[in-house]
């Protein structure tokens, strides 16, 4: 499908699909460039094989035949959207079974600062496309239809999109050699390092971001430029990588936010049907951020289209319908997937007075193929009540032509206070749970954390539930009952469970180092025992230096005279076998 995309190993490179002669020794070819993208893709339509892979570059990178394919296709707008000129949208597939590039043994350096909803995927890929079809009488079909197409890990929507703007209408009048230059430039950026403000500069423009960090206040000011860098052209602030204008992309279920906020919640199927892959893809990102801190924890596709290889996995009636959230335009699917419990069709934004034209709830019985008219399509009845508040202060904010940035702004606050007071009684009964640092001693096994009791748990709430932080009457216990099924309880259970596990361990080993009377407890043990204790000792140590367990260096230190200490005291021969020469 594409001569460049070839199978070997990276390499430095010049021109296109051509070795460099210098080829850079000190680091991995392209590790910086692979830091942000994984390469970049130019689909065109062809008149015998349909959507065609024209370009990868880095030139060797390697795509299976399935990311191909699934590139080719979500890289063009389905046939019924009819999008003429220029649209950006995006898409997320999956990865293949490959192996991960050997700089990607480093992703933890940046995972481990960053916010869970913004960690690097480990198994899929996201498409950023610029799309452009336009009339073109030298071409026979009489349209010239092309799409550039990032292709990465990190979910930074609003700067790859930021990107495709300033290099596609670029490189669509100069085609490779522009594309080879803006390449080489984002191999020189600086790697995404979680709480940093970077300059990033690319084709005559600085764009300067903030790499949100997980210790970053929930609703962080945007960066400011460095004032020790006297940068010409002045840069181009983006306030955000990844935040989306709420506001513009809820416009038309502004009164049926709460329940779609349960939905994502609990991880319930969804169909989005919209007019375009852009207004598809950006409706499902905006469903996903709606639960930010907590990570969404099932899959969601953006666009999704016919061509998809997990199109018959998606809409079997076998089985139930899979934790997903799927983004489509064409009309076909509202047949295909009329057994989904929950389906959002969306029209064109239209004003209804001073409030964009609202959806309507409706039952599934309602939906009609083809012709079926905007609503949300559901049964599901709301636990909490709906804020009137947040809806009078949007609608008042319209009428006073408030700044459609502060809008988004207080619906994001009122989306993040709600997930906060959801989670945060959570946080305290899992806190519950962990051993008492005084029960933690040196040279006794570390106490275990207590079973999470889902009972226990909804008792608490009568005097520490979400009440506490939130003004919101309605069914709570209800609420949390069915997230406790969800893959989100059970995916931030894992991360909770982890992390405490990992503190229990760093405490233990913390015990261990301060302990003053090691020579004491050696005395009465065998040469079993104190073996163990050294094979134990070093394990802890290496997760501790793998950045595993959150231990001090002073406290890594004495762990390892202490092990000398223990060493010394055995026979020479078992010495010999734990330091081997």
């Amino acid at each position: 499908m594409d001569p460049l995309s070839g199978a070997g190993p990276r390499r430095a490179r010049g021109r296109l699909g051509a070795a460099a002669p210098g080829a850079r020794a000190a680091a991995a070819p392209w590790a910086r460039f692979s830091a942000w993208l994984e390469c970049v893709c130019v689909v065109t339509f062809d008149l015998e094989l349909g959507q065609a892979l024209e370009l990868v570059y880095p030139s060797d990178f390697r795509l299976t035949d399935k990311e191909k394919s699934s590139i080719c296709y979500l890289s063009f707008p389905d046939s019924h959207s009819g999008c003429l000129g220029d649209t950006q949208f995006s898409f997320r597939i999956r990865q293949c079974g490959r192996q991960k590039s050997p700089w990607h043994a480093e992703d933890w350096h940046y995972n481990s600062g960053a916010p869970v909803s913004l960690q690097r995927e480990p198994a899929h890929y996201f498409g950023y496309v610029y799309f452009r079809q336009v009339k073109d009488s030298s071409v026979k079909r009489g349209y010239f239809q092309k799409s550039l197409v990032l292709v990465s890990r990190l979910p930074f929507v609003r700067l790859f999109q930021a990107l495709l703007s300033l290099i596609a209408p670029e490189y669509f009048d100069k085609l490779a050699p522009c594309l080879e230059a803006v390449c080489s430039e984002i191999d020189q950026w600086p790697a995404p390092v979680p709480g940093q403000t970077l300059n990033l500069p690319v084709m005559g423009v600085v764009l300067q971001v903030h790499v949100p960090s997980r210790v970053d206040r929930p609703e962080h000011s945007p960066p400011k430029q460095c004032s020790h860098e006297n940068l010409l052209p002045a840069p181009v602030v983006l306030t955000s990588v990844h935040e989306l204008d709420l506001f513009r992309c809820f416009q038309p279920v502004l009164t049926h936010v709460q329940t779609l906020w349960e939905l994502m919640l609990l991880g319930e199927p969804l169909v989005v049907l919209a007019p375009s892959p852009a207004m598809s893809s950006e409706m499902v990102l905006a469903l996903i951020s709606c639960l930010q801190p907590l990570k969404f924890c099932c899959d969601y596709r953006p666009y999704f289209t016919i061509h998809d290889s997990e199109f018959k996995e998606f809409t079997t009636r076998t089985q139930a319908p899979p934790n997903v959230v799927l983004g489509v335009t064409n009309p076909f699917f509202i047949k295909t997937l009329q057994h989904w419990p929950h389906i959002l069709r969306v029209g064109e934004p239209k004003m209804s007075g001073d409030l964009p034209k609202q959806v309507k709830l409706k039952k599934p019985s309602r939906l009609k193929t083809l012709d079926t008219k905007p609503g949300l399509y559901t049964t599901y009845s709301a636990h909490l009540h709906r804020d009137k508040a947040l809806l009078k202060r949007l609608l008042k904010g319209l009428q006073k032509k408030r700044p459609w940035d502060t809008q988004t702004a207080l619906l994001r606050r009122h989306l993040l206070e709600l997930t906060q007071s959801f989670i945060i009684p959570l946080e305290h009964y899992m806190a519950s749970l962990m051993p008492l640092q005084k029960s933690i001693t040196p040279w006794k096994t570390p106490p275990q954390i207590r079973p999470f009791r889902q009972d226990d748990f909804l008792r608490s709430l009568e005097h520490a539930g979400p009440q506490l932080t939130c003004i919101l009457k309605g069914d709570w216990l209800g609420l949390y009952r069915r997230f406790f099924k969800s893959p989100h309880f059970d995916g931030w259970y894992r991360q909770r469970h982890k992390e405490m596990a990992q503190k229990l361990e760093a405490l233990h080993l913390e015990a261990i180092c301060e302990a003053q009377n090691i020579e004491t407890w050696m005395k009465d043990k065998s040469e079993v025992e104190v073996v163990d204790l050294v094979l134990k000792l070093r394990e802890k140590l290496v997760q501790a230096q793998g950045h595993q367990l959150p231990v001090k260096e002073a406290a890594l230190q004495r762990a390892q005279l202490h092990i000398e200490t223990v060493i010394g005291s055995l026979p020479k021969d078992l010495q010999a076998v734990l330091c081997p020469p």
